[in-house]
C-alpha cells in the first residue's frame, strides 16, 4: 500500500492476495483484515466481510439490493465464491450469480437488469493461487473511484468478523447463468458490437483461442464458431484450477514476437505454452496457403477473467509469431473506424495510458483523432469518456446559459484535484440533468480506449428490457478480438506487405518495463524517502544525458512518480502495481531515447531492490534461496530444491525482474542476479 493505500485496501481495480484458508495455523489469533494487512493473505472470511460491508454501504431506496456475482474458475473448492455470495445475503442483498463467466458479462448483466451492484470473484491476470474481488456501480457501469474505496475501507476495517459470522441469510439467492450467456452472446456478436457485417468472411482464418483455463473456457470457441471463423482450436481450456499456468497475456507483456528458438525444448520460454506451440503448428501446417494470402493463422490470447486480450499471427515468410499488444490492437481498430468512416470519427477520442508507446498516441492523431493520456486503469478511460459526454451536453444549444455556467466552474475544480467518487460525477451530471448521454444524431465520443496490457474499449450497445438503449464502455477480451479480426481483414496488401503491417500498425518507439517484486509497498508513495531518492537519481541521470525535465503529476494517481523528458517525447514512470506485490521502472520514448532509457532503468532499478524488498515475504526467501543454488551452476526448473507449488510462479517472477535468464544448460544467473546475491 502506498500512503494513499494506507486509506484504501484496494489496488487498481479492487482487491487482490494470495489466498489462504482461516484456519490456517499462520492466521491463529489475527483478524481477517489482520491476515490482508500485515501477512498479504486473503481469506474466504475476509472475502465474506468484504462483500457484506459493500452492500451495507450501498446507498438508494430500493431494499434489498440485487447484486449481480460471476467468478474465474481458479476457486476449485468454491470455499471464497460462497463466502461471497454468503456476504450479500446476510447483508440483505438478493445474489443474482451467473457462475464462471468473462468479467465484462458482470457490468454488462447489472445494467441489462437495472441491479444496484456488480461483484467479479477474480485475480484477474494473476497467478492462480490469488483471489480478489472487482466491484461494479450501476452508475454507466464505473468501477469504484479512490474515494469510493477509501469510504468502503474505513467501514470495513473497524467491522468484527465474529459480529456477522451467525448472522441470518436475509436475502435471496437466484440462478441467472442461462439468461446471462444467451445475452451476452447476442451482444457480442451484434453487428455494431462484433463489427461484423455482410462484407466479412472469417473462412480463411485458422484460429487459436487461448482462455488460459479461465472464463472463456468453451465460451470463446462457440462465439468465434458462430462469428464464422472457418477452423477453431481451443488449447488450455480445462477448468482445474490452472488459470494463467503457461498461458494468457501476462506472459507475451514486453514481447512484439516469438521466435521458433523460444518453443524449443529444453531452452525455450514458450516451450510449455501451448496455444504458442498450437499456432506454430498450424502456421507451419498452411504456410503455402498463408503465403498467398488466401488463409491466416491467427491465436486470441486473453487472462483469467478476459477483460484482456492479445492477439499472435504467424508470419509464413519469417517463421514466428508477431505479437500484438493493446497498443497494436487499438490502433488497428482505430484506423478501422477513421478509414471506414471518417466523418463519423473525426476528432473522437483516442485514450491510452501511461504504459503506452508514446508512438500510438501520434498514430491516432496522424487519423485525426484526439488522443488524451491517462494514469493507469481502464476506469480512468471510462471517466475521461463520460466527462467529455457532459462537456458536450453542456455545450449543446439546448442547454441553459446558467446550467452551463455552473457545470464549468464545477468541473474545472474537479479537475484540478481529480474526480476520486462516483458521487462527484453523478453531481456534475445532475447539474446539466440526469440524462447524461449523447444524443443519437452526435458523432461518437470515444474511438478506442487502450491499455498496452491489452484492456481495450470502444462502444458497446444493448437495449435493456424497458427498451432503452444503452451504451457500455469496458475492457471486453472477446469483442476486442473479434474488432480486431474485421480490422485486420479489411487491410488489402499483398502478403509480404501484409504481414509487415499487421507487425507495425504504426512505428513503434521503445517500451522498456523493470520489476521489483515482494516488496514493502508502502513506503514508495508522493513525498517519502524511496520516492525522493528515486526521484532524485531519475532527475539526475535525465540531466546527464541532456534531457529537459518536467516532474508531471496525475490527480488520479498522485503517488505515480512520473518524469517526463524533452516536453514529453519520452518519459519514466515508477509505480506500485494496483494488482501484485511489485513495483515497476516504465520507459517510454523513441528509439533514438533506448539506449539512455535502458541506463537510466538500470541505474534505478538497484535503488528500489535496496530499498523496498520484503525479508519477511515467503516469496522473498525461496528467491534468495533459487539464487544461492544457481550461483554455483547452471539447473534446469525440475532441478530447483524448492516447494513444488511454488516453483513455477517464483521462476516466472525471477525472469521478470531480470534476476535469472535461460541458457542451453539450465537457468543461471543474470548481471543483476549476480550484483543482487553480492548485496
Amino acid at each position: 500500500m502506498n500512503k494513499l493505500g494506507r486509506q484504501r485496501l484496494q489496488g487498481t481495480d479492487g482487491i487482490r492476495r494470495e489466498t489462504k484458508l482461516s484456519n490456517n495455523p499462520e492466521c491463529k489469533g489475527l483478524t481477517p483484515q489482520q491476515v490482508f494487512l500485515e501477512k498479504g493473505w486473503i481469506t474466504e472470511q475476509f472475502m465474506e466481510l468484504y462483500a457484506y460491508s459493500h452492500i451495507k454501504n450501498l446507498t438508494g431506496p430500493k431494499i434489498p439490493k440485487n447484486v449481480v456475482v460471476g467468478w474465474d474458475p481458479r476457486d476449485l473448492s468454491g470455499i471464497f465464491i460462497e463466502a461471497v455470495i454468503k456476504g450479500i445475503l446476510k447483508a440483505g442483498g438478493n445474489a443474482l450469480t451467473l457462475g464462471i463467466v468473462p468479467t465484462p458479462l458482470v457490468p454488462l448483466f447489472m445494467l441489462h437488469q437495472n441491479a444496484d451492484c456488480g461483484i467479479m470473484i477474480t485475480a484477474s491476470h494473476n497467478p492462480n493461487d490469488q483471489n480478489g474481488i472487482k466491484l461494479f456501480s450501476p452508475y454507466r457501469g464505473m468501477k469504484p473511484l479512490p474515494s469510493d474505496d477509501s469510504r468502503l475501507t474505513r467501514f470495513i476495517l473497524p467491522q468484527k468478523y465474529s459480529a456477522i459470522k451467525n448472522v441470518s441469510l436475509k436475502g435471496k439467492r437466484k440462478d441467472c447463468r442461462g439468461n446471462a450467456l444467451e445475452l451476452f452472446s447476442g451482444f457480442t456478436l451484434a453487428p455494431e458490437n462484433s463489427w461484423i457485417d455482410e462484407s466479412i468472411n472469417f473462412k480463411n482464418v485458422v484460429l487459436v483461442v487461448d482462455p488460459t483455463n479461465g472464463s472463456l473456457t468453451g465460451i470463446a470457441k462457440k462465439i468465434f464458431t458462430q462469428a464464422g471463423v472457418g477452423k477453431v482450436f481451443e488449447v488450455n481450456g480445462k477448468l482445474n484450477g490452472d488459470v494463467n499456468v503457461f498461458s494468457g497475456v501476462a506472459d507475451l507483456e514486453g514481447r512484439d514476437r516469438i521466435t521458433a528458438e523460444q518453443i524449443k525444448n529444453p531452452g525455450g520460454y514458450f516451450y510449455r505454452h501451448k496455444a504458442v506451440v498450437k499456432l506454430f503448428e498450424v502456421g507451419r501446417k498452411h504456410k503455402s496457403s498463408l503465403r498467398k494470402g488466401i488463409m491466416r493463422a491467427v491465436a486470441t490470447i486473453f487472462d483469467a477473467d478476459a477483460d484482456r486480450f492479445f492477439m499472435l499471427e504467424y508470419d509464413p515468410f519469417k517463421d514466428l509469431l508477431w505479437v500484438l499488444s493493446g497498443d497494436e490492437t487499438a490502433i488497428l481498430q482505430a484506423k478501422h473506424l477513421s478509414t471506414q468512416f471518417p466523418e463519423k470519427y473525426k476528432g473522437s477520442l483516442y485514450i491510452n495510458t501511461v504504459e503506452s508507446d508514446l508512438n500510438a498516441a501520434i498514430a491516432a492523431e496522424k487519423m485525426g483523432l484526439k488522443s488524451e493520456l491517462t494514469a493507469v486503469g481502464d476506469k480512468w478511460i471510462l471517466l475521461k469518456i463520460l466527462l467529455r459526454q457532459l462537456e458536450q451536453k453542456s455545450k449543446d444549444r439546448d442547454c441553459p446559459k446558467q446550467k452551463r455556467l455552473v457545470f464549468q466552474r464545477e468541473a474545472k475544480k474537479l479537475k484540478k484535484t481529480g474526480i476520486t467518487s462516483i458521487a462527484s460525477l453523478k453531481k456534475l451530471a445532475r447539474i446539466l440533468g440526469e440524462k447524461s448521454g449523447q444524443k443519437k444524431d452526435s458523432n461518437p465520443i470515444l474511438a478506442v480506449g487502450s491499455e498496452e496490457t491489452g484492456h481495450n474499449i470502444t462502444e458497446s450497445q444493448f437495449i435493456r428490457p424497458d427498451g432503452e438503449a444503452v451504451s457500455i464502455y469496458s475492457g471486453n477480451g472477446i469483442k476486442s478480438a473479434l474488432n480486431t479480426l474485421v480490422a485486420t481483414e479489411y487491410l488489402n496488401f499483398s502478403p509480404k506487405k501484409y504481414y509487415n503491417k499487421i507487425s507495425r500498425p504504426f512505428a513503434p518507439g521503445f517500451k522498456g518495463t523493470l520489476y521489483v517484486y515482494y516488496i514493502h509497498q508502502e513506503l514508495f508513495f508522493s513525498g517519502s524517502i524511496v520516492w525522493r531518492k528515486v526521484k532524485q537519481t531519475l532527475i539526475r541521470a535525465a540531466k546527464k544525458r541532456s534531457y529537459q525535465v518536467a516532474t508531471r503529476i496525475f490527480p488520479e494517481d498522485p503517488d505515480m512518480l512520473y518524469i517526463s523528458l524533452s516536453a514529453g517525447k519520452a518519459g519514466i514512470f515508477v509505480r506500485n502495481s494496483g494488482t501484485e506485490n511489485k513495483i515497476s521502472i516504465n520507459l517510454r520514448g523513441s528509439k533514438l531515447d533506448a539506449a539512455n532509457l535502458k541506463k537510466m532503468g538500470q541505474e534505478t532499478i538497484k535503488t528500489l531492490f535496496t530499498a523496498l524488498k520484503n525479508c519477511d515475504h515467503h516469496f522473498y526467501k525461496l528467491e534468495l534461496d533459487v539464487l544461492s543454488q544457481l550461483a554455483s551452476q547452471p539447473l534446469n526448473e525440475k532441478d530447483l530444491e524448492i516447494e513444488k507449488h511454488s516453483k513455477t510462479r517464483l521462476v516466472t517472477e525471477m525472469q521478470k525482474q531480470g534476476l535469472i535468464e535461460m541458457s542451453s544448460k539450465g537457468f543461471r544467473l543474470t548481471v543483476l542476479g549476480r550484483w543482487y546475491v553480492g548485496n
